[in-house]
């Protein structure tokens, strides 16, 4: 059997983490440990989660204190690396960043791994997202190297290369940048789904949203042409031109803060190399 640990860093999500917590119970294969970490909640999260660590003895549930508001990116990943303190097992073959509010199917980690096993040099993998919109369910479109950061795999060996996450908005970018920069490869499983409770970047509604895109960008290490390019295919998206403009705001105002990039300059300009290769439509991690 796969040993596996489950990390998920929930806020306010006592509508949805039940859920969760039926679906990771069903499992064809469980994991060694999933530490759920109660980052600041003020609804009855914390009470649902150590509910379910009573009932289940694989789930440890940890209490974070509350820094008194929702930061996403930094504040989701000090609270994944707060919960990383408490795992128990060394002996982990994969590390998983979940979140509170996804609904899996009973063999979602077994055809999942099953993927891994066909790859040595699968390091990051998960299911492919959708969420529903008026009463249908739709897949969050992403590249196939790119998996959503609700639900991510890492092969240990992998984890242990690109040593670990950011605690920065573009964590979700960077670790699988760096993997492919150092010959892993990174994929979303089109057969394998997942259902998420609420659109990415819900909660913030579609400016903030865009803005912390643009942001994470930045920090990720983004060419300016790549970025360009992107708000111009953005202004297309509902609501129009909102998207658009608020990645081109979140990109150029970190430059004006002074916003730090991530501190790998060999990083950077692979990212910038495989991102000027897309727009001159050769092969690239996008293809």
């Amino acid at each position: 059997m796969t040993r596996y640990v489950v990390i998920t860093p929930v806020r306010d999500e006592a509508e949805r983490i039940g859920q969760t917590i039926r679906s990771l119970a069903q499992q064809t294969i469980t994991p060694l440990q999933w530490i759920i970490v109660d980052d600041g909640s003020k609804d009855r999260t914390a009470a649902i989660i150590d509910e379910a660590a009573r009932e289940y003895p694989w789930i440890s549930a940890v209490h974070n204190s509350d820094r008194g508001f929702r930061q996403p990116g930094t504040g989701v990943m000090e609270a994944f690396y707060y919960g990383y303190n408490f795992v128990k097992s060394n002996d982990w073959e994969f590390i998983v960043k979940l979140d509170g509010d996804v609904d899996l199917k009973p063999d979602y980690f077994e055809r999942c791994f099953e993927r891994f096993a066909s790859n040595p040099r699968l390091g990051i993998g998960g299911g492919v997202l959708y969420c529903r919109r008026n009463g249908q369910l739709e897949e969050e479109v992403t590249p196939r190297f790119h998996v959503r950061g609700p639900t991510k795999i890492y092969r240990r060996a992998c984890w242990e290369a690109i040593g670990g996450l950011i605690k920065a908005p573009g964590w979700d970018t960077v670790d699988e940048v760096k993997a492919n920069m150092l010959g892993w490869t990174t994929q979303s499983f089109r057969d394998v789904g997942a259902i998420h409770g609420r659109p990415t970047g819900a909660e913030q509604g579609s400016w903030k949203d865009a803005v912390k895109n643009g942001r994470a960008a930045y920090i990720s290490g983004y060419h300016p042409l790549f970025m360009a390019a992107k708000c111009v295919k953005r202004l297309a998206e509902k609501p129009y031109f909102v998207v658009a403009f608020g990645h081109l705001y979140g990109y150029v105002s970190a430059h004006f803060k002074g916003i730090p990039r991530v501190n790998d300059r060999q990083l950077i300009r692979y990212i910038q190399e495989q991102q000027v290769r897309r727009l001159l439509l050769l092969d690239s991690i996008w293809k």
